[in-house]
């Protein structure tokens, strides 16, 4: 078991050319649309924060007994601002994948038109990313191998997205955007990681019922690719008076997803747990976890009174 979970280790991450940065997942991509398409800035109408926390395959540890499984934390913005024609929105995250570490800042804006019964969005997204990777915690097969490092190295880069957002309000939606498009590169050690172009498919529909108007049946889906392989999530949430959800997530060839959740005022708040599907199960998994918490508002001006003077009172 040590040999080969070391033997991941090293064709995962050492070498002269790597690719690198595999976007995290998350459960609760519908409520996430921000942090994967720069054109959806601005398209809640409203100022929204987005924050979730992500504990994927809990249980995993390597031979030495550290905790390898992903640990994700997102915090995601965005506003609609009028002057611009569209919306501007930022996304601070910190993704932990075994001992690699990546944290990261994306800054978005969205050019925003009506067309037809909705409204298209194009957006660009500017990224900054910092990648730590601790080589003293791998298990070298080879200890006097000269590409690998026995020390924390680290490195910074940046790199640019695009994105298109169609959404029809109360009807449904649509997304298609790429990020890491100019598949920059990072020295680490005595290796070069390359960052994964990584493109997303998003689409989603708002279906009452209409002989039980307080429920809504609402599909979506996820597909999400870096040009080598492919990953497709089906979703469907019902609302019950759009107060309360409860859902399933099937990731295939990964998990099936319970989902829970309810809004209170202008806050929602919601769970879901993972339960794998693959061979992951056989190195440790007992599922994933995730948490996420939104707040949105909106600033309404209200216009000054107009006063108009009588000549007959001058």
């Amino acid at each position: 078991m040590k040999k080969i979970f070391s033997a991941l280790l090293l064709i995962t991450m050492a070498g002269y050319q790597l690719l690198a940065q595999q976007e995290a997942q998350f459960t609760h991509y519908m409520f996430n649309n921000m942090a994967i398409n720069p054109a959806f800035a601005g398209s809640n109408e409203a100022i929204c924060f987005t924050g979730i926390a992500r504990q994927q395959w809990y249980g995993m540890k390597d031979p030495k007994g550290y905790d390898v499984s992903p640990r994700t934390f997102l915090v995601s913005m965005d506003a609609p601002v009028l002057i611009l024609h569209g919306g501007l929105g930022a996304t601070v995250f910190q993704d932990q994948l075994g001992y690699e570490r990546n944290v990261g800042l994306r800054l978005n804006y969205a050019y925003r038109f009506n067309l037809g019964s909705g409204i298209l969005s194009f957006g660009l997204q500017a990224g900054f990313l910092n990648k730590t990777i601790d080589f003293s915690k791998f298990i070298f097969i080879d200890e006097n191998d000269p590409l690998l490092s026995t020390s924390k190295e680290s490195n910074f880069t940046t790199d640019f997205g695009f994105g298109s957002y169609y959404k029809v309000p109360g009807k449904f939606f649509l997304g298609l955007s790429a990020i890491q498009l100019t598949g920059a590169k990072q020295a680490i050690g005595k290796a070069d990681l390359t960052l994964k172009r990584h493109y997303f498919l998003t689409g989603g529909y708002e279906y009452p019922l209409p002989d039980y108007p307080e429920f809504e049946i609402d599909p979506s889906f996820l597909v999400k690719s870096d040009g080598a392989a492919t990953q497709y999530d089906l979703n469907t949430i019902v609302r019950y008076n759009n107060k309360f959800w409860g859902g399933v997530t099937y990731r295939v060839q990964d998990a099936i997803a319970i989902m829970l959740g309810m809004n209170i005022k202008n806050f929602r708040v919601g769970y879901s747990y993972d339960i794998t599907t693959s061979k992951l199960t056989q190195s440790g998994s007992m599922g994933s976890h995730e948490i996420m918490v939104g707040y949105c508002f909106k600033i309404i001006i209200e216009k000054p009174r107009k006063s108009y003077r009588n000549t007959r009172f001058l």
